[in-house]
């Protein structure tokens, strides 16, 4: 090997702000730039590199010894800099401290549990689905559908009351605004920001939780010795503040693809047992989640190119999730396509643990939607709503014509 060869590959340079507001709204033309400009790239306004392409964000997510998420799974940077909550056991942290959280989530969120939830969420998902179209053929999706169904759903499940449920899907976003730089969207958060934050953290309590929900299992696997008791109360914060904002924009997102790709609609009205590739293709194609960081545990080569060690990566899931070199005619939503591989959910150890929950919500409400309404149609445009990491909405306008 020559000495030029053996030299690292100097990156190419990008002042794009991906947190800047016309990106965060519609963010595929800054993804084919940074996928086409190389491997990897240096964003030089925030000194951070990006990987934009399938296979690097897919091998960084899988490889948390060299990408580690517990300095911070944002920009900043928890070894310099103090986080204004503890950061989340499940998404920043690693082996070892990772290691119980994960394992007591994976046996509470086993199959068997979810298997005793279908019946009661698609009696709830009926319920809901019938109310709304009594109250006649238009309505705005988003609120009616996509958020009714989750905060009632999962709530329930977690042990939460009935007063304030309202809070989550605000505190979530202030959460995942909080990934990115201290930008508009995290000052617009600050003056709701303690009261949230309050509210989440007596959730969290035991005494809130009611006796039969994932709540109080974990408070249980605390008391078995299977957590800290410092660490339960984390870990239902980390249920509530990734477990709900990410289904609800996931479930918008599959509406929105269907009210816009009428053949695929009626392909999933046919086949009903299409809805879980429905949600996994609208995953992919939208990517709620939309960027993570991790940073470098030591100098570490991506494709030639040298990053050095303590240096923060920024990967950008949404356009690895519409990689031409991944997935044929990436831009098009297609139920004829196989979604699995995508990294929507992350991947590796950081791979979302509620995950299979989400994918059951998304089921039970899309099957009792096809079987009620014939055809779907948007009539207007949706709104989105910026935010630092999510890919999120705030209005789904819709007309349907019920199923005879």
């Amino acid at each position: 090997m020559t000495e030029a060869l053996e030299r690292p590959v100097v990156p190419p340079v990008s002042d794009a702000d991906p947190f800047a507001a016309d990106v965060l709204l519609e963010p595929e033309p800054l993804h084919r730039t940074l996928r086409e400009a190389g491997p990897v790239v240096r964003l030089s306004r925030y000194d951070v590199h990006a990987l934009a392409r399938y296979e690097h964000v897919h091998a960084a997510l899988l490889d948390w010894q060299h990408f580690e998420s517990g300095s911070g799974a944002g920009l900043a940077n928890f070894r310099h800099e103090k986080p204004w909550r503890p950061p989340s056991l499940l998404l920043e942290a690693d082996p070892p401290l990772h290691d119980a959280p994960c394992r007591v989530l994976r046996e509470i969120l086993a199959p068997p549990a979810l298997h005793r939830l279908r019946a009661g969420w698609q009696a709830v998902a009926e319920e809901i689905v019938d109310q709304v179209l009594s109250q006649g053929s238009e309505f705005d999706a988003f609120p009616a559908l996509a958020e009714a169904f989750p905060l009632q759903a999962f709530p329930d499940v977690v042990g939460l009351g009935p007063d304030g449920r309202e809070n989550l899907l605000p505190y979530g976003n202030m959460v995942f605004n909080a990934f990115g730089p201290r930008n508009g969207l995290v000052t617009a958060d600050a003056p709701r920001l303690a009261e949230l934050s309050a509210w989440v953290n007596a959730q969290c309590r035991r005494e809130a939780l009611s006796e039969d929900g994932f709540g109080a299992q974990i408070w249980a696997a605390a008391d078995r010795g299977d957590l800290t008791q410092e660490q339960a109360p984390l870990v239902v914060r980390s249920l509530l503040s990734a477990g709900f904002d990410t289904t609800v924009h996931g479930i918008a997102a599959c509406l929105y693809a269907l009210a816009t790709h009428p053949q695929e609609w009626q392909r999933l009205r046919k086949r009903p047992e299409l809805a879980r590739v429905a949600f996994e293709e609208a995953i992919r194609w939208q990517s709620p989640v939309q960027t993570f960081f991790r940073t470098a545990t030591t100098d570490v080569t991506v494709a030639g190119t040298l990053i050095p060690a303590h240096t923060k990566i920024l990967m950008f899931l949404g356009a690895a999730n519409r990689d031409p070199a991944r997935w044929p005619d990436p831009d098009r939503f297609d139920l004829t396509r196989d979604p699995s591989g995508h990294v929507g959910f992350g991947m590796g150890i950081h791979q979302c643990i509620g995950q299979h929950v989400a994918r059951l919500e998304a089921e039970t409400l899309l099957t009792a939607l096809a079987r009620r309404v014939e055809h779907l149609e948007l009539t207007g445009p949706p709104r989105r709503h910026p935010n630092n990491t999510l890919r999120s909405w705030t209005s789904l306008p819709m007309r349907v014509r019920p199923a005879a």
